[in-house]
């Protein structure tokens, strides 16, 4: 095990934020990651867990020992009829595991083609697009304690997924980390093309017949249309969750915004985060190095020499601006550091 001293983290997070770390490590096993656990309390130092760096925003250097996981492998662990079960390493790019799916004809994460980050990150935010959150087909992930160093096994139930939210983010935050996925995964398909503009961009395709490939294609066109290359300029993809309000306060905007968007959920309406900032006026505005993209207002961008704080204070103009304009909350699917 390789412990380096005062690393730069600007090629391990997709905002590109130039922050440094006290020790960093790349751990390619459990036991691995279980040596490195230890180190930190022999010396008495944090740990900071990272994956792909894609739902961070660094806004300081970390004195801690930072865990790059790159714990890798997808394996089928059981089959049937109509499901198969595979065990997927945290360390795996998400795409990657995606496309690995479609060579396969594994459906039922089509429609979250190109989301950035790891596997080992998508059941901790509950990631979802395009009406598919992780929790519709998980089964079970394992995680080492790192009190205990032993490692446990979660599943649904244990892992309290909300939307873009998991125990993981809240009771047991900084207490586990995950080590490997298993997904449920379907032989014969069930196409989701009524979110978004999936169906209108299959449709442009000339698509007739359906396949997992045809949406994940549609899906990549889609967001590639909208969201910025991280490699190209530094962001972390959608920076808000959209909020759901109480119907009443929904049918109340209505009156005074008739082209408010909406989408009834059992417990309100679901507005779109994306609305609610492009109305406040935020879409495309620059501030130095750092603004909100001038296709998308969920997305928070750095042109290139941005700080993390300042890409914070914009965060939080932007949600106040909301706030004062619609009476509505937006919250960050981004964690601060």
């Amino acid at each position: 095990m390789n412990i380096l001293e005062n690393i730069s983290l600007k090629p391990y997070n997709t905002f590109g934020i130039d922050k440094t770390a006290r020790f960093f490590v790349v751990v390619k096993s459990v036991d691995e990651l279980k040596g490195a656990i230890q180190w930190a309390n022999h010396q008495k130092v944090n740990t900071l867990i990272l994956g792909g760096g894609s739902n961070i925003l660094l806004t300081q250097d970390q004195q801690a020992l930072v865990i790059k996981i790159e714990l890798e492998g997808i394996e089928v662990v059981r089959e049937e009829t109509d499901s198969v079960w595979v065990e997927v390493g945290a360390g795996i790019n998400w795409h990657e595991f995606v496309l690995t799916s479609i060579e396969n004809n594994w459906a039922g994460i089509e429609n979250l083609s190109l989301i950035p980050g790891t596997v080992g990150a998508s059941p901790m935010q509950n990631i979802g697009a395009y009406g598919v959150e992780i929790k519709d087909v998980f089964h079970s992930l394992k995680a080492l304690n790192m009190d205990t160093l032993e490692l446990e096994e979660f599943e649904a139930e244990r892992c309290a997924f909300g939307y873009r939210e998991s125990v993981f983010k809240h009771d047991l935050k900084g207490k586990y980390v995950i080590s490997s996925v298993i997904f449920r995964l379907g032989k014969t398909p069930t196409f989701h093309t009524e979110y978004g503009a999936i169906r209108e961009t299959l449709e442009a395709s000339g698509i007739k017949d359906l396949s997992i490939k045809a949406i994940s294609d549609a899906v990549i066109h889609i967001r590639q249309s909208k969201l910025p290359d991280p490699k190209e300029i530094g962001n972390a993809g959608s920076f808000f969750k959209n909020p759901t309000i109480p119907v009443t306060h929904y049918s109340s905007l209505k009156q005074d915004y008739p082209l408010i968007p909406g989408f009834p959920l059992p417990d309100g309406v679901k507005v779109p985060a994306a609305w609610l900032i492009e109305q406040c006026g935020w879409k495309g505005k620059r501030f130095g190095d750092v603004g909100v993209h001038s296709k998308q207002p969920l997305v928070l961008v750095n042109y290139g020499n941005g700080d993390g704080a300042d890409i914070k204070d914009l965060a939080e103009k932007i949600q106040q601006s909301v706030w004062d304009k619609f009476n509505v909350p937006i919250h960050p699917e981004v964690n601060f550091l």
